[in-house]
């Protein structure tokens, strides 16, 4: 069947919005990266848009030789791995069993968990809680106390609803105990939701920045977010480039250092959703359509 004209006119201006929309987050995205590879000259002069003039590497050399962002990058890489590794084993351990009509606690126990997702006790008391737990200044006091989504536990937990209970029936009839199932069937047919769930977790980790603020106190042990907004606020950064030598101060600006550490801080998350893409769209799907 033909579009009419009218549907041709609404995908065409749902188009022409779209585009509009992409372009006012690639824009700004592409000005940040081309400071970052211009030279002085270009970026004092403000002549910069989205295209690098003088294109050079310097800003990058010197973000990493007159900054820890090296230490902040293993950092966000270390509370990334470990924390969606942590949050997908206890989120599946939470949702299987309340997708089960055999577990006859499964209502009250999912509307207690639902109750968690409308109220919650605050910043002060659940600081009070993390510090009688010994965990200020230590990543457990950022993995702990959001081990468990519950928006993404509801999303698994209607996946697994969704599953035929046939798979289960011939598993079962086949000897296979609770794990067996888990692990060689479910899983393995839950691949789109749970790569769904990880990019979830995973931005959320790597963007994490309020909770460092307050549960870390050690710089070391700052992850890349903090450490670029600290030296975008603070005058550290200049403070270190006036220790360079007046040849590589020709090459380099406050401007295309900062630029170079907001770079570093969005490429990796760019460079892996292209992977996930495609999983987030059939397990975003599969987990939020009932029946």
């Amino acid at each position: 069947m033909k579009d009419t004209i009218g549907e041709k006119w609404f995908y065409a201006c749902n188009y022409a919005l779209l585009t509009l929309l992409s372009l006012t987050c690639l824009l700004p995205l592409l000005n940040i990266a081309a400071l970052s590879l211009s030279n002085s000259t270009a970026v004092l002069s403000g002549n910069v848009s989205i295209f690098p003039i003088g294109l050079t590497w310097k800003s990058y050399g010197t973000l990493f030789e007159a900054s820890s962002i090296g230490r902040a990058f293993a950092n966000s890489v270390l509370l990334t791995v470990v924390g969606v590794a942590l949050c997908l084993l206890f989120t599946l351990l939470a949702a299987y069993p309340l997708s089960r009509p055999a577990f006859y606690a499964r209502k009250p126990a999912t509307l207690a968990i639902v109750f968690t997702m409308l109220f919650s006790g605050g910043l002060i008391p659940t600081y009070l809680v993390v510090n009688a737990l010994g965990l200020v200044n230590s990543y457990g006091s950022l993995w702990l106390p959001g081990l468990i989504s519950v928006y993404n536990m509801l999303i698994m937990k209607t996946h697994f609803e969704n599953m035929p209970d046939e798979l289960e029936e011939a598993a079962r009839i086949d000897g296979a105990g609770e794990w067996t199932f888990i692990t060689r069937i479910v899983l393995p047919l839950s691949l789109p939701m749970l790569a769904t769930i990880a990019l979830f977790y995973g931005v959320g980790f790597w963007n994490a920045f309020m909770n460092v603020l307050i549960y870390i106190n050690d710089p070391l042990k700052y992850n890349l977010m903090v450490l670029v907004q600290n030296m975008i606020r603070s005058q550290s950064m200049l403070q270190s480039l006036n220790n360079l030598q007046p040849e590589d101060l020709l090459l380099v600006t406050p401007a295309g250092v900062k630029s170079a550490g907001m770079m570093v801080l969005i490429i990796p998350l760019v460079a892996v959703y292209p992977f996930l893409q495609k999983y987030f769209v059939k397990g975003a799907m599969i987990g939020a359509i009932k029946g």
